[in-house]
């Protein structure tokens, strides 16, 4: 039901016009003010629940080589209010149908002496805000370069924060917790060790920004609709406690090429006293325009395993020979190579991953390491390119494909792009039609490396562009993406729902690097999952890596039943089953889990929550009554206290239940586990255990 009301009034004269305005959600438990300072510098404030939750902060655009920039000396000319009230059906989520609702307030502003005007529209909903600049078309202002962007997020107090260093080519780190005074000397240390690029600031952090106020109140700062723009972090006035935003460069250290009309991006900021409502939110969505692909008929969720895990972990290769010299920008004289015997990618072992996809329910299987160019680029040669179409000797695309269609599975494919864009974009068309010739229809697209040709960074405008361009061309050959080191998602999967996973975070890959905090998915879903889903690749049974490969001596910080329960907790409709086929094949009962559980949902219930700590999440598999729920645990063991209430009254089911056994410890038990099954209706009431590092996970069938 779609119910649109749009109304339009001028508030004031102009001898009034610079008063604060205000905007109440549907609600009323968010006010947001508006107004100008003196010198005619845009302002904001919100409060929630009558809490000031952001004080007043400026708002307006520093310009490059301009005599005045967007920041002062504006007037209000217009103001128009409106009221927004729908639902609408994504193609997949985490439920069947979302409201979209919100009060707005778009002031445009004129500035004096450059007769220049800029909207900026506010969107209130009952879960927080959102704000972005528009830039309508005129005479004063057609072409204009960004030096930055001084939108204002002023705290109310030194919250507490989960953070991640401002870098601009990777999120690929565990979360810091602290309070935000002692952010500056947490960060010296990352930076010196890790960020790659030379312009940064020791209190810059990136977004989804998660925060906590000593009174128990919950702020998320993150952006919505990311296009044709640079993507935004957040540096730190700590001595005032109010955060700025601070886009990427360019390679020339430019911050953003425009043209009017256009717009920015939304400015979020989530708010609640429950954090599951943070989890719950559909803001970063709704801000984000409806599809744009008309026939969605073509996208469907994933659930996959793929021959991947091995080559992380060091036990085969991506490189079909490591006979470096015979190689020369890519084009290699394979007849004169000696295999490396290691080649994860070869027709025996892609074959085993099919009849095991096939044998257990699977969707698809990816295959990373197929195609010419790895050997350039573990040869480090600094010219190494992909054609994204010519595969390595032990691979028969065609032959793979058949097989795999007679057993009714996929295979996903994979481009390497090494941050080569322009190459890949020169190939695209070639490389999109090859794959619609060979059957597949989904791919895992990779951006490991510096971006060349310029030597952009990896989340500037130009990049962002890139990505887009790559999500739509896909869309135009009905292909899924799933793309991995681009940047992080900002809900345009409602406007192209063929992407279907991100990675733009510390994944799974990292156990196999050392490891990653025990708590750290219990921060993903308020951080990265914010902006949408996340293809983490969880499913690891064997935690001891050097069983996979001696020389590797790696943990994965993580117990069985924590890592079945990520299927539920983390979100996405591309699940895949990460491990290998022999270490699932030891432990078929708990392997049961991940081959029953959905990927795609019609409710979602947020039972339990806090960031660093716990989360547990039930939900209801798309199209019959069952459900399924995860609990993921920090370092901390606990009981976890639920109830069965979101059950449909009257029926029964039957629930088993994969838990951490009394013993079990990420670390030095990660394998104890128990499973039982017992009859649940809604009126039924669990307490379980959660051990450190530890979870647990419920399959919920009705009793027909």
């Amino acid at each position: 039901m779609k119910n649109l009301f749009f109304a339009s009034l001028i508030l004031f004269a102009f001898s009034t016009i610079a008063k604060a305005q205000q905007l109440k959600s549907p609600e009323g438990k968010f006010v947001m003010e508006f107004s100008l300072q003196n010198d005619g510098t845009p302002t904001y404030n919100l409060k929630y629940k009558n809490k000031e939750v952001i004080k007043t902060s400026k708002l307006g655009l520093e310009l490059k080589d301009d005599k005045k920039s967007l920041l002062n000396d504006f007037t209000v000319v217009d103001s128009k209010t409106a009221t927004f009230d729908e639902s609408w059906k994504p193609v997949w989520g985490e439920v069947d149908n979302i409201r979209n609702h919100y009060n707005e307030l778009a002031v445009t502003l004129n500035q004096k002496g450059t007769e220049r005007q800029i909207i900026i529209r506010f969107r209130l909903f009952d879960d927080g805000l959102g704000f972005r600049y528009e830039f309508p078309a005129q005479k004063n202002l057609t072409y204009f370069v960004i030096k930055e962007e001084r939108s204002q997020f002023a705290m109310a107090g030194d919250h507490t924060a989960f953070w991640i260093p401002g870098d601009y080519d990777t999120q690929e780190y565990d979360y810091t917790k602290s309070k935000l005074s002692e952010i500056r000397g947490l960060s010296e240390k990352a930076y010196t060790a890790n960020v790659s690029q030379k312009n940064f600031s020791p209190t810059g952090v990136q977004t989804s920004l998660m925060l906590k106020t000593n009174d128990g109140i919950y702020i998320n700062l993150h952006e919505a609709a990311l296009i044709n723009y640079s993507c935004m972090h957040l540096n730190l006035d700590d001595k005032n406690m109010i955060f700025e935003s601070w886009l990427t460069p360019d390679a020339k250290g430019d911050k953003g090429y425009m043209q009017a009309p256009s717009h920015s991006p939304w400015r979020t900021i989530m708010v609640s006293d429950n954090a599951t409502e943070i989890l719950s939110s559909k803001m970063t969505l709704n801000l984000n325009d409806p599809s744009k692909i008309d026939d969605t008929s073509w996208i469907k969720p994933v659930k996959y395993v793929g021959v991947w895990w091995e080559m992380i972990t060091g036990k085969s290769s991506w490189s079909y020979t490591n006979d470096f010299p015979t190689v020369q920008l890519g084009v290699s004289d394979f007849s004169k190579a000696k295999p490396s015997g290691t080649h994860g990618a070869n027709n025996a072992n892609v074959k085993k991953y099919i009849d095991f996809a096939a044998a257990n329910g699977f969707d698809a299987v990816l295959v990373e390491g197929w195609n010419e160019g790895w050997e350039d680029w573990f040869g480090h040669s600094k010219d190494y390119v992909f054609d994204f179409v010519t595969p390595y000797p032990d691979f028969d695309v065609k032959g793979l494909h058949e097989y795999a269609k007679s057993k009714g599975i996929k295979i996903i494919m994979h481009h390497e792009t090494s941050g080569s864009v322009r190459n890949y974009e020169r190939h695209m068309d070639k490389a999109y039609q090859f794959m619609k010739d060979n059957g597949y229809d989904a791919v895992k697209s990779g951006y490991v490396g510096d971006i060349l040709p310029r030597g952009e960074n990896h989340y500037d405008q130009w990049i962002v562009n890139h990505y887009q361009y790559a999500i739509e061309k896909a869309a135009d050959y009905k292909i899924m993406v799933n793309a991995h080191e681009a940047v992080r998602p900002t809900g345009i999967c409602r406007t192209y729902p063929n992407l279907i996973g991100n990675e733009a975070a510390r994944g799974t890959e990292y156990q196999a690097f050392g490891g990653s905090k025990p708590n750290h998915v219990t921060v993903l879903p308020f951080t990265r999952l914010i902006g949408g889903p996340m293809d983490y690749t969880p499913g690891i049974f064997e935690m001891d890596i050097s069983k996979m490969n001696p020389d590797n001596k790696s943990h994965v910080n993580s117990t069985i039943c924590n890592q079945l329960a990520l299927y539920v907790t983390m979100y996405s409709p591309l699940q895949m089953a990460a491990d290998t086929p022999e270490n699932y094949n030891r432990f078929p009962d708990a392997f049961q889990f991940i081959k029953d559980v959905a990927v795609d949902w019609s409710e979602s219930k947020y039972i339990e929550a806090e960031p660093g700590d716990f989360i547990t999440v039930a939900r209801k598999a798309k199209g019959t009554n069952n459900w399924f729920v995860g609990n993921v645990n920090g370092e901390t063991p606990r009981t976890s206290n639920i109830d069965f209430s979101f059950l449909e009254k009257g029926k029964k089911y039957t629930a088993t239940i994969y838990a951490d056994a009394k013993e079990a410890h990420y670390k030095t038990n990660p394998q104890a586990y128990t499973i039982k099954k017992i009859a649940v209706t809604n009126k039924s009431k669990l307490s379980q255990l959660s051990a450190p590092g530890g979870g647990y996970a419920i399959s919920i069938i009705e009793t027909k």
